[in-house]
């Protein structure tokens, strides 16, 4: 599961996708976007999604985010069976469980770097001074300390994706989900980002990260590889 090197975790999955399927349209015109899938994360996983446009990741990626519900099969989040949730208490274990990195940020543009991390406290309904306290400590933790009152056109955008993996991170979840992380920067910038990834799962928290780069994939410590809607390998 987790290289010998890495810290031992509990074996237990935090996410597990079963018989998993996604299907659209009807008749001749049907698509299976997800064929019958099955995926386990663990606790403590560093986990690269890869595959061809169409392959059925992205799909993948938005199930496991409670974005999308299964046409067929069943999600477990955190030992929760997603699809018996409603929308309110769906929208409630995807703001306490995950946390979302997306390649092109998606930071509020009149928000400073402080207050788009916070945002996802005031969902949680957090105070506001342990708020601030917590969104300070994760700007610190990603390199943005004397930043945090910059809005997002004053920052260039290793810097919005910094701010964007704080805010990820700042309720404690149990998976962070990232796609295409690398997507919108340059190489060194790439780089600097990954680095802030590998150092958040030595610390403990359990990525799973969407790519099409190899180079990006090398930095997990699993891949699973998609096609057709299936998934091919995890290893």
């Amino acid at each position: 599961m987790v290289k010998q090197n890495q810290p031992h975790f509990s074996s237990s999955p935090v996410a597990r996708l079963i018989n998993v399927s996604k299907l659209y349209g009807q008749d001749s015109l049907l698509v299976k976007a997800l064929d019958q899938i099955n995926l386990e994360v663990h606790k403590g996983d560093y986990l690269a999604v890869m595959g061809a446009s169409g392959s059925g990741k992205s799909t993948a990626m938005n199930i496991l985010g409670c974005l999308d519900r299964p046409t067929l099969g069943s999600y477990e989040l955190n030992g929760v069976a997603v699809e018996a949730l409603n929308d309110d208490e769906l929208a409630d274990l995807r703001n306490q469980a995950l946390g979302f990195v997306f390649q092109q940020f998606h930071l509020l543009p009149e928000a400073t770097a402080l207050e788009n991390v916070m945002l996802p406290m005031i969902y949680a309904g957090i105070q506001a001074t342990e708020r601030q306290l917590r969104a300070e400590q994760a700007l610190e933790r990603v390199g943005l300390a004397d930043r945090m009152q910059n809005r997002p056109n004053q920052l260039s955008g290793g810097q919005q994706q910094r701010v964007a993996i704080a805010r990820a991170i700042i309720n404690q979840p149990a998976l962070l989900l990232a796609d295409e992380p690398t997507g919108a920067l340059d190489s060194k910038t790439t780089k600097d980002v990954l680095n802030i990834f590998d150092e958040l799962h030595k610390q403990g928290i359990t990525v799973v990260l969407v790519t099409h780069e190899d180079d990006v994939a090398a930095r997990a410590k699993k891949v699973a590889r998609f096609s057709d809607g299936k998934v091919l390998s995890v290893k």
